[in-house]
């Protein structure tokens, strides 16, 4: 495998804040370590700043490790060459990832959340329906749930893919193009959504109701599902806690938040709102529904070959 500048720079990171070796390789029992990556927002990041896990795993002779990355595709690449254990992301980044032949396996999901994620507009554009997207130039992040969000869209649309034109841009980038009106439309998903709806008043062209259920999936290596699956049971035990706590306490999730996001409270509540909560082992409807974006995702040359889902779901048993 050959190392990209990002690639090593990856590994960098995770190493300086993570000299104890993982799962991936040999190390002291006495120095068993749990390495998540997690993105600035979700039921991840909260869990992160309970320190519940920690609490959970005392005793068991697991450390637990946490390392910050700006969206999905960046953090399964991350799995991918073994710098981390386990993770959060969307629907799109792990197709991408599986195809690419990372080692993952997908552990469980949250509920449906269609509206945590929409195509943006600016407050005074002309585009009124996706339909007006035709010629027009969308920025998003590539291999991320928003991508998936744009080809269904432009379906229902009566468009194609290859209508628009795509610039692929991380959120932040995305954001400051969007703003100078270097694209004509955004997908994006929450905060990142929310604080531009309530900062610069972009307007939603739509979100992911009637054509994308937009889930989250927690995603984690074979060699972690396969050899320490107790602490894999204690982390969804603790992730399923924090999404109790999170459903019935929307605006101070969203306080504690905000300090870590760099995102106003109340944007904030606006977007937890909008998310669902129940962490829960994959059903065939899930699986057949992520089979589904991925088939979708090799009929448009966006993945190389096709894969089957089923094949990287982990069977925790009882």
């Amino acid at each position: 495998m050959s190392i990209t500048r990002r690639t090593f720079s990856i590994l960098t990171a995770a190493a300086i804040a993570n000299p104890i070796m993982g799962f991936g390789a040999p190390a002291r029992a006495q120095e068993k370590t749990l390495r998540i990556g997690y993105q600035k927002y979700g039921t991840l990041v909260l869990l992160k700043g309970s320190g519940l896990l920690e609490k959970k795993l005392a005793g068991t002779g697991y450390q637990v490790t946490w390392t910050e990355f700006p969206g999905g595709p960046q953090l399964l690449e991350a799995l991918n060459v073994g710098a981390i254990d386990f993770g959060s992301t969307g629907e799109a980044p792990p197709i991408f990832a599986q195809a690419a032949g990372a080692p993952l396996v997908y552990v469980a999901h949250e509920p449906p959340a269609p509206r945590g994620e929409a195509i943006l507009v600016p407050k005074d554009s002309p585009l009124q329906t996706v339909a007006d997207l035709k010629g027009k130039t969308v920025a998003l992040n590539r291999g991320s749930n928003v991508h998936y969000l744009l080809v269904k869209a432009l379906e229902d649309a009566g468009l194609s893919y290859s209508d628009v034109t795509t610039v692929f841009l991380p959120p932040a980038d995305g954001r400051a193009a969007f703003e100078r009106g270097s694209v004509d439309a955004w997908a994006i998903w929450d905060p990142f959504q929310a604080a531009a709806e309530v900062a610069i008043e972009a307007r939603e062209l739509r979100n992911g109701e009637g054509i994308v259920p937009n889930h989250q999936f927690y995603l984690g290596t074979r060699d972690l599902v396969d050899d320490h699956r107790e602490a894999v049971q204690q982390l969804l035990a603790a992730i399923g806690e924090t999404d109790v706590w999170v459903s019935a306490n929307t605006g101070e999730a969203a306080a504690q938040l905000a300090p870590n996001v760099g995102i106003p409270a109340d944007v904030l509540a606006v977007a937890l709102a909008r998310q669902s909560y129940g962490v829960t082992p994959l059903t065939d409807a899930v699986v057949a529904q992520q089979q589904a974006i991925a088939d979708t995702f090799h009929e448009l040359g966006l993945i190389p070959s096709a894969i089957s889902i089923a094949d990287a779901v982990a069977d925790l048993g009882a």
